[in-house]
């Protein structure tokens, strides 16, 4: 039987989309508390279900799949640029396919507005009115608002007509930038993008008798699962060095390892990498909020995904792809691969010198790039050292020279030596875990 938390989670998936909810309602509704009306909300908020607004409360909204994930809803836009709905509140679960800045005569403002857009104005009604008509949301810039008749026609059409008190051209970058942000959200590799799903997961129950790991043993091959109790939540993992020596009719909880590492759907999958390396782990379970058991993922299966990642083109570039850019290979013995790069505005501290963060950063490409320039392998960063960093001024160029200090089958050890005008400026070490290219 579902449990009260999950009924509600239900309940608000069956709802209309732009239906208006609220923490009383629901606990009216389904009779539960208010407290966990509030929870069950918010977790819905999580998954994508509703949308909450200042001025204007929670309502349920269309849930975003994975490759429209750049496209925001005007309900996003609201909190987006701290707006106030004037008009058209049931529309704010639709979602914009692109804005235009009416910085133009009418008419030709009116040939670039089309359905589903967003137009960004100042206090111009006649445009507020004609944008309507074509099936367009308003919003205006400088903090005015709009008459009666535009706000009503706002509602019939049930399209957005939004104030804010910013200006036309802070707007439109806020909203670019958080269309930006939402590229490259798209691009992260999550766990639940690559894991195995609980229909095909092999797992034990507390109750279970050892012989039933032996029987999957023989159906899997694999000799490591999942240990659930009676509510399918997640309580050990069981594997061949737990089970030898123990009796077939000995009990799994008697035997199991207890409180494993789990992931979520939700975690990233270099964290995800992260701790099974750190770790040695071979699997981890991947559990929801309740930890109740949703699947596993395994160290093969996150080294191919990685493996994979790398082989994929950037469509938004983050602080690294951008510092990337600036590192450039240095002419000289192409079996001793060098870096430099110029210290920009963008990469210093409060102080005017190279910040520590950009520095690591850049330490971290040069060893990439050597690895796989002289090695043709890939890594996983699992601890960078850095010994001494001198102050490194704007404008100055610097070079990077990473040296392998001890390669084996699995990991690397680097050191990476920075300088300029050959004086050691800053030096650092890196171990990493290899993965194949």
């Amino acid at each position: 039987m579902a449990t009260k938390h999950e009924q509600i989670l239900s309940f608000i998936d069956s709802l209309k989309v732009g239906n208006k909810i609220s923490v009383r309602q629901i606990a009216k509704e389904l009779n539960v508390s208010e407290g966990t009306a509030y929870r069950a909300i918010k977790e819905a908020e999580n998954k994508g279900l509703v949308s909450t607004i200042e001025r204007v409360g929670t309502i349920r909204i269309e849930r975003k799949q994975k490759e429209n994930f750049e496209n925001l809803t005007f309900a996003e836009i609201v909190s987006i640029v701290d707006g106030q709905v004037l008009g058209g509140r049931d529309g704010l679960y639709k979602t914009l396919n692109k804005f235009v800045i009416g910085a133009m005569k009418l008419d030709a403002m009116m040939r670039y507005t089309e359905k589903d857009s967003l137009l960004i104005v100042g206090n111009r009604t006649e445009a507020h009115q004609l944008a309507l008509k074509e099936g367009a949301a308003v919003l205006i810039t400088g903090g005015f608002d709009s008459d009666e008749e535009t706000k009503q026609l706002a509602d019939e059409k049930q399209l957005p007509i939004i104030s804010t008190s910013y200006d036309t051209f802070t707007v439109a970058a806020m909203i670019n930038r958080a269309i930006y942000d939402q590229l490259i959200k798209k691009e992260i590799v999550l766990v639940g993008d690559i894991y195995t799903s609980l229909e095909d997961t092999y797992y034990l129950s507390v109750k279970d008798q050892v012989t039933k790991w032996y029987e999957w043993e023989e159906r899997t091959t694999h000799s490591r699962y999942p240990v659930v109790d009676d509510r399918n939540k997640v309580v050990g993992i069981v594997t061949s060095k737990d089970v030898i020596g123990r009796k077939d009719d000995a009990l799994i909880d008697k035997v199991m390892t207890k409180n494993p590492l789990t992931v979520m759907k939700e975690t990233s999958l270099a964290y995800a990498a992260h701790m099974m390396v750190w770790e040695g782990i071979e699997i981890m379970p991947v559990v929801d909020q309740h930890h109740q058991l949703e699947g596993l993922i395994s160290r093969q299966d996150v080294l191919k995904a990685l493996q994979h990642i790398q082989k994929q083109p950037q469509v938004g570039e983050t602080i690294d792809d951008i510092l990337s850019n600036y590192l450039e290979p240095s002419s000289g013995d192409p079996h001793f691969s060098t870096y430099h790069a110029e210290v920009t505005p963008q990469m210093t501290n409060q102080l005017g010198t190279l910040s520590y963060g950009v520095f690591v950063s850049f330490v971290m490409d040069a060893a990439r790039r050597m690895m796989r320039h002289q090695k043709k392998r890939d890594l996983v960063v699992e601890n960078t050292t850095v010994y001494f960093i001198k102050p490194i001024q704007l404008e100055t160029t610097i070079t990077f020279q990473p040296r392998i200090i001890d390669l084996g089958r699995k990991s690397v050890k680097i050191d990476v030596e920075v300088y300029h005008e050959k004086k050691v400026v800053g030096k650092a070490l890196l171990m990493a875990q290899l993965i194949e290219r």
